[in-house]
């Protein structure tokens, strides 16, 4: 919608509100012609968390929108917000719904997010998108806005050590900093990097995941012969994460990885709820996979 409305008119205003908590009035602002009658997009995030207020606000709206401006809902599904999501389905205003699946795979997010830096003409190193990916895998449009903002306040490529910098906080970022390093057979610095992401607030649940994930990709590309892209579209994964797996693979043998990806299943029930010491289990499986699936 951005590229078509920018083709159209490069004067296009493009502004992001989030319906759960855009002040009264925020939408019809927004959507008001500008002094020199600039198009307007308004992208609204969290329609399915909206607060009373927008949605009486958009129901209104709707019913007579401003020129020039057109306004994007989204909605994640769930059914707050259903009498707006119906009278745009009944065409209000000339709305209509655009039915868009679920994002789940890895291959997606990462081909969402070079996008973005694609249609800014900016161009971004397969380490840092791994790392972006990695750090936002819940709601799509907060990876948007990451995209966004480092578009926004950096200039040049966009590298791996630019989305740390950024997004050094994010629990799968360090989560995948400890596996990187075990998987590497470097437990000094794994447990290193554990104890920082820990003592900075990390939850051990994501650390053992982004363990889980990393060796799951190990696994179907041990033995796995050919190119990568003819791989990652046997196992619904992007080229680079395929080039990563197989580094990440190199030293071990199959039995091993087998045994690790047991124990880091048995690890995730301990730190839901099975253990006393979560981050003791954590520490053992990431000593563990640093023996290569031994018995460290």
């Amino acid at each position: 919608m951005r590229e078509t409305l920018g083709a159209e008119d490069p004067s296009l205003e493009v502004t992001d509100l989030d319906a759960a908590t855009a002040a009264p009035g925020d939408l019809s602002t927004l959507a008001s012609p500008s002094l020199f009658g600039e198009p307007r997009l308004i992208r609204v995030g969290g329609v399915e968390r909206l607060s009373e207020a927008f949605l009486n606000e958009a129901l209104r709206y709707v019913e007579s929108p401003a020129d020039g401006a057109t306004v994007v809902l989204r909605h994640a599904g769930g059914v707050r917000g259903k009498k707006l999501l119906d009278a745009v389905r009944g065409g209000a205003g000339g709305g209509i719904e655009v039915p868009c699946a679920e994002v789940k795979r890895d291959a997606d997010r990462s081909a969402f997010a070079s996008g973005e830096f694609r249609a800014a003409g900016r161009r971004v190193a397969p380490g840092a998108l791994r790392v972006l990916v990695s750090a936002f895998q819940g709601d799509l449009a907060e990876l948007a806005s990451a995209c966004q903002q480092l578009i926004a306040d950096t200039t040049g490529d966009i590298r791996e050590s630019t989305v740390q910098t950024y997004y050094a906080g994010r629990m799968e970022t360090d989560a995948f900093a400890v596996a990187d390093a075990a998987l590497a057979g470097r437990a000094g610095e794994a447990l290193v990097l554990l104890r920082h992401a820990i003592d900075s607030g990390a939850d051990p649940v994501p650390i053992v995941a982004a363990l889980a994930m990393k060796l799951r990709s190990m696994a179907k590309v041990l033995d796995a012969k050919g190119p990568a892209a003819r791989i990652a579209s046997e196992h619904g994964m992007a080229p680079w994460q395929i080039d990563r797996a197989r580094r990440d693979a190199q030293g071990w043998e199959t039995a091993g990885i087998g045994r690790a990806i047991v124990f880091a299943a048995e690890t995730d029930e301990r730190v839901k709820g099975a253990a006393r010491d979560p981050e003791y289990a954590v520490e053992r499986l990431v000593r563990f996979i640093a023996a290569r699936g031994g018995a460290g």
